[in-house]
């Protein structure tokens, strides 16, 4: 504009702003000037609004008095990009921060670099990303703000605590496990030898604990990791800790082996040909080997596990432990499906190669080798139809309530017969508890709620000296009062937890077919097969059941 002009000062600095009066010849305002500026190549400065109306001010007093003296007025100035760093408080990681400035200088990474040295930050920054934030901010606008993670720490990763190692199998996991023919055939028939150990048989080792690793902060400190602790190594029945090696459990006696718990154990095993008229029932105080059959009418009672080796027939079989029967189970159900002649009750797992006609209850899993008809489990655990690693069994005609997943290949039957699994009773067990738990909560918080008031009452009055232990006593009480409400409010939270999880564990899972005649039960939301389907999921979300193909 003619009469107007802009520079920068020797100092390369300021921007300056000449006016010259005489030679001015379009009307010389704050916005026109504001215009100029920022179709100049100075647009980046920061601009100093108040002295560019001082300006304007100059040049209308000067041009009123009909003067020409020239004008000369710093309208702006350069601004350096503001650099701020952040580091977190545990000090495994740092943040830059970078505001854009106005035509000034523009921080390069070796600067950046002396920055971060000087305020603490030696170690884990990513240069990387340092480059990127110096071209992001080279290319802004003024004002912008850029952040980035600079410099990360190593957290440390504390020691494990020393583990058990079982040296030998449990029965229940070796005969699940089919025995390798050869190179690549699985004979599913030989299901492996059940194993009896002798009497200073190793049987379990406690690994060592891990030091774990050390960690890093962005300062360069070394962050000293947590050693794992060595847990406690306690014998089970039968076994005892080896004269020669602290860490390692041997057998005492002969017997079957069972690790459960975290706790290795021997049972003293009973072993027969067969279960019959010969031999009677049996009853024993520990486990009970099979290598026979178990015929009609017989009786089968141990506190451990039961193993039959051969096929059960119309026979009643309890164990404290789990019941393995190699071959199949047979037994007769009345009309009503309400007597069952073959009954197999167990506080742990039950496997049944092939079974019709059971009466199935146990505290645990539930897995048939092959094929289960007409049959009823009530079980608090998976059930399992078919090989471990890829469930292609088949059941139809069957009832069963358990508390965790159903898998199976084959779920019901081309004829349409009923089946149906029922998820209601471990829920309920859960939501029963649940409000047995808020119900006691309720009470508490009731009771410390008005001890509260009672107790703020008693601290603002003046406590005579005779009276002071005896109020010292009721605040003690008081605040063990409140501890228990946390731990009941902790607890109830997780029975809310508890009772989430169950609805996202339970599902059905068909890996080859489903067929009409299946029902699925959560308490009233039922969810029935009206078609045929080649693989599927039923799983229960949102209140609701809901099918899916297998990918």
């Amino acid at each position: 504009m003619l009469g107007m002009t802009l520079k920068i000062d020797e100092t390369d600095q300021y921007l300056v702003l000449n006016i010259a009066p005489d030679l001015a010849r379009d009307k010389v305002e704050a916005k026109f000037i504001l215009d100029i500026v920022q179709k100049s190549r100075f647009k980046h400065f920061f601009i100093f609004d108040e002295s560019i109306i001082d300006a304007v001010d100059s040049y209308k007093s000067i041009t009123t008095r009909n003067k020409s003296t020239p004008i000369e007025h710093q309208i702006g100035e350069r601004r350096d990009t503001k650099i701020n760093f952040k580091i977190e408080e545990d000090q495994l990681s740092a943040y830059l921060t970078t505001t854009v400035g106005h035509a000034g200088k523009v921080p390069s990474v070796k600067s950046l670099l002396e920055k971060l040295n000087s305020v603490g930050v030696k170690r884990g920054i990513s240069k990387k990303r340092l480059t990127s934030l110096v071209k992001q901010t080279a290319q802004g606008f003024p004002g912008e703000v850029f952040e980035e993670l600079i410099a990360k720490g190593l957290a440390p990763r504390d020691g494990k605590s020393s583990r058990l190692k079982p040296l030998v199998e449990n029965a229940v996991d070796r005969i699940l496990k089919p025995q390798t023919v050869g190179s690549e055939r699985v004979d599913m028939r030989n299901l492996g030898a059940i194993i009896c150990v002798q009497k200073g048989a190793e049987l379990l080792r406690r690994m060592p604990p891990t030091k774990g690793r050390n960690g890093f902060s962005v300062g360069g400190d070394i962050i000293v990791a947590t050693k794992g602790e060595w847990i406690k190594f306690k014998p089970g029945d039968g076994t005892v800790i080896s004269d020669g090696d602290k860490n390692l459990l041997v057998a005492d006696i002969f017997g079957m082996p069972k690790f459960t718990d975290e706790i290795m154990s021997v049972d003293n095993i009973y072993v027969c040909e067969g279960v019959n008229i010969g031999s009677g029932n049996i009853n024993y105080d520990g486990s009970v080997l099979v290598s026979g059959d178990v015929n009609e009418k017989m009786e089968i009672h141990a506190t451990g596990d039961v193993t039959v080796n051969g096929f059960v027939e119309s026979a009643i079989i309890h164990a404290g432990g789990d019941i393995i029967i190699t071959e199949s189970a047979m037994g007769k159900v009345n009309e009503n499906t309400t007597e069952y002649s073959t009954s197999l009750t167990s506080k742990g797992n039950i496997h049944v190669q092939n079974g019709q006609g059971l009466d199935i209850n146990c505290n645990g899993n539930v897995t048939i080798g092959r094929q289960l008809a007409y049959s009823r489990i009530h079980c608090r655990g998976k059930v399992t139809i078919g090989a471990i690693d890829k469930p292609n069994g088949n059941i139809f005609a069957c009832t069963v309530i358990c508390q965790d997943s159903f898998t199976a290949g084959t779920i019901g039957a081309v004829s349409g017969s009923s089946l149906s699994i029922d998820y209601s009773e471990g829920f309920n067990i859960l939501s029963d508890r649940k409000d047995s738990l808020d119900e006691l909560l309720k009470k508490v918080k009731q009771n410390n709620n008005r001890h509260l008031e009672r107790i703020n009452l008693l601290n603002s009055k003046p406590i005579p000296k005779d009276m002071k232990g005896r109020v010292d006593d009721a605040n003690q009480l008081f605040q063990r009062e409140k501890k228990l409400v946390d731990r009941l409010e902790k607890k109830s939270y997780e029975m809310q937890m508890a009772k989430e999880q169950y609805q996202t564990d339970i599902q059905l899972i068909a890996n080859k077919r489903l067929y009409p005649g299946v029902v699925v039960k959560l308490n009233n939301r039922i969810w029935r097969a009206d078609r045929e389907y080649d693989t599927a999921k039923i799983r229960y979300l949102g209140y609701q059941w809901h099918v899916e193909p297998l990918k």
